[in-house]
């Protein structure tokens, strides 16, 4: 196709506003009042949640993407489990292992913090591969395997990691199998001038970031309920031209010369139920392309692999992407 035509798309009519524009919404409105000047780094936690997926948040310490995750768990009134990945962290500190208990005479379960609804898996990179792949099951296929018994985790399960951009010593890089089980990778940058400020003058005032309850942080809703109100993100519309613009985009990043490795159909899938989300999230019935380049770069930026010497010479993955997005025809 020539990259200059369009492809034409039939217009949709808006739907009415649902219980998930409505619940979006809202959840957007209380996580302002605790986290400032993250705005977009929010909406994209929701986006994954209402689409059964999980993020990696990139970013200097300090600048509240614990306080992020924990917030979001409360109000969706979900179990939230927190652990500090070290590099004697073990595999069974997570899943959990089987304890034989004497006085019964029989094994038990002794269930580790992936039983949860919110897990906060803090500098996972900080941790051995062997550790970090501990978590490939849960999040992919929603369930733990131990000594041959599978356990299913409850829903929604949300895995919400962390990692430092800057500093390597002692770290463990995510192998490429972790990363794509991501969703996305969300960059966290520095607030504003006035954001800044906006933080120290509730300090100022007494908000506690390790008691949200006193600061007036209550669930919205049950996790129950938001498991069953999420699942109107999959009524949306999509329209064959999309799915068409969403292959090429995928298709696209594995010719890029620069590029050793590109997405997978993986991340076709990713980006349909984002794009599915986001657009419930603002109260349409349909999904656009901006829907869709709106979330290339946190859907994409983790799934590729650049050549030693395009790094070498400052090229980043969401330069790949903004060139990708330039080249491939956009539906109308």
């Amino acid at each position: 196709m020539n990259q200059t035509e369009s492809i034409a798309v039939e217009p949709a009519a808006p739907a009415p506003p649902s219980r998930l524009a409505a619940l979006g919404t809202r959840l957007q409105t209380e996580l302002a009042r605790v986290i400032v000047g993250q705005e977009a780094a929010c909406e994209l936690l929701v986006v994954a949640l209402l689409a059964r997926g999980h993020v990696l948040l990139e970013g200097v310490p300090g600048l509240a993407k614990t306080l992020l995750a924990k917030t979001l768990a409360r109000l969706v009134g979900g179990e939230y489990r927190r652990v500090q990945f070290t590099p004697d962290l073990m595999p069974t500190d997570i899943t959990g292992t089987n304890v034989y208990d004497l006085k019964a005479s029989e094994f038990y379960l002794k269930r580790g913090p992936v039983f949860t609804n919110f897990l906060l898996a803090d500098e996972i990179n900080r941790t051995p591969p062997k550790t970090q792949a501990a978590l490939l099951e849960a999040m992919e296929e929603r369930r733990v395997t131990l000594d041959g018994i599978d356990h299913v985790l409850t829903e929604p399960f949300f895995v919400v990691a962390t990692q430092n951009p800057i500093e390597y010593e002692g770290t463990y890089p995510l192998p490429e199998a972790q990363l794509d089980r991501f969703l996305m990778k969300v960059l966290v940058s520095y607030p504003s001038a006035s954001d800044e400020v906006e933080v120290f003058r509730r300090t100022h005032q007494g908000f506690d970031p390790h008691d949200l309850a006193a600061a007036g942080v209550e669930p919205i809703c049950s996790a129950d309920e938001f498991a069953a109100i999420a699942r109107e993100a999959d009524q949306l519309i999509m329209d064959e031209a999309l799915l068409h613009y969403i292959s090429e985009l995928v298709r696209r990043t594995r010719t890029v010369p620069q590029v050793v490795l590109g997405a997978s159909p993986r991340a076709g899938i990713a980006l349909l139920r984002c794009g599915k989300a986001l657009a419930a999230l603002r109260g349409r019935g349909f999904v656009t392309p901006d829907d869709v380049k709106t979330l290339a770069g946190p859907i994409l930026r983790h799934r590729l692999l650049l050549q030693p010497e395009a790094e070498l010479e400052g090229l980043t993955p969401d330069q790949v992407i903004a060139n990708v997005l330039g080249a491939v025809p956009v539906p109308r």
